[in-house]
């Protein structure tokens, strides 16, 4: 049972688009902390030790001193992949999903990752500045949590097609629009009571991001490229070293099948490319006229196939 489960773990992380994967790696983090949790309270008879498994935490989590994040640089990254509570990861992964699919949907698949590490990247900054903004508000020591990051979704997705129709329960259909709004107000009436104030003054600089990143990349300025630049260096690195592993070890060869005819794909994926961003343009149309719900089923499993490229 075990081994199939871990089969479609890696299936979905191996096939499934960015989202997907972003959430299979929180839930992974999140997995790992409790069972840290688990073993601390099996293994001191109920009692946890506390300072142990705070150093732990905070180990990886944003604080408002900067000599953290100096000698620790990791919690940039690390924070916004942290949750301890269930629901806390429960709601931000849905939103994420919600929300993060739409951002795929319109601008592709490949700028997703980018705007979920900036977006967080811009929350803990704001998290920081919240401590000389508000110094008398209650901000807690140290933050994490993907809640920035989702909000840099919410706005960019509202900044993109802002009455793309949304179906909530017990309600009906919602702009997106509002949805944006009412999330961001949320924000400033935890700010206006002193509750969780750095938590929502990051959420808000997730917020700004998402808004500002939107506006650039139809002015030609995608932030997205040098962090996808990074990352494919990054993977370059080790698929050259695997490649001199193989080169070097004569037990390990690479056979080329001489019956493969040769084919002029780049003319047909001209070809391709060329009707794909035709019917992309006019689902999007229909999704601007009448929202995302009333497409055919068609259409949504053709958006889903684009997402993933």
């Amino acid at each position: 049972m075990f081994k199939s489960i871990i089969d479609d773990i890696k299936n979905e992380f191996s096939n499934g688009n960015m989202v997907t994967r972003i959430i299979i790696v929180n839930i992974a983090v999140f997995v790992l902390v409790n069972i840290v949790k688990l073993f601390l309270n099996i293994s001191h008879a109920g009692r946890i030790e506390e300072s142990f498994y705070q150093d732990f935490i905070h180990f990886f989590c944003a604080s408002t001193n900067i000599w953290h994040e100096i000698t620790h640089p990791w919690v940039w990254v690390s924070s916004i992949f942290l949750h301890e509570d269930f629901f806390h990861l429960l709601w931000n992964m849905l939103y994420l999903m919600w929300f993060g699919r739409i951002v795929g949907d319109f601008i592709g698949n490949q700028r997703v990752l980018p705007i979920y590490l900036l977006g967080g990247f811009v929350g803990v900054l704001s998290y920081m500045i919240s401590v000389y903004i508000m110094p008398f508000g209650y901000i807690a020591p140290y933050a994490y949590g993907a809640s920035a990051a989702v909000m840099a979704f919410v706005v960019a997705a509202a900044k993109l097609s802002p009455n793309y129709l949304i179906n909530i329960i017990l309600i009906g259909d919602v702009k997106l629009k509002y949805i944006a709004l009412v999330f961001i107000f949320l924000d400033l009436i935890g700010i206006a009571n002193n509750a969780n104030t750095g938590g929502h003054f990051g959420h808000i600089g997730g917020a700004l991001f998402g808004w500002v990143y939107i506006v650039q990349l139809r002015e030609g300025n995608d932030w997205a490229i040098p962090i996808n630049n990074f990352f494919h260096k990054f993977l370059n690195l080790f698929k050259k070293n695997n490649d001199k592993y193989i080169k070097n070890n004569p037990k390990m060869t690479v056979r080329h099948n001489p019956n493969v005819a040769k084919k002029p794909i780049k003319e047909q994926k001209n070809e391709v490319s060329a009707s794909h961003q035709e019917r992309l343009d006019e689902i999007l149309d229909k999704i601007k006229e009448t929202g995302y719900e009333n497409l055919s089923q068609e259409d949504k499993d053709f958006l889903f196939h684009i997402s993933k490229k």
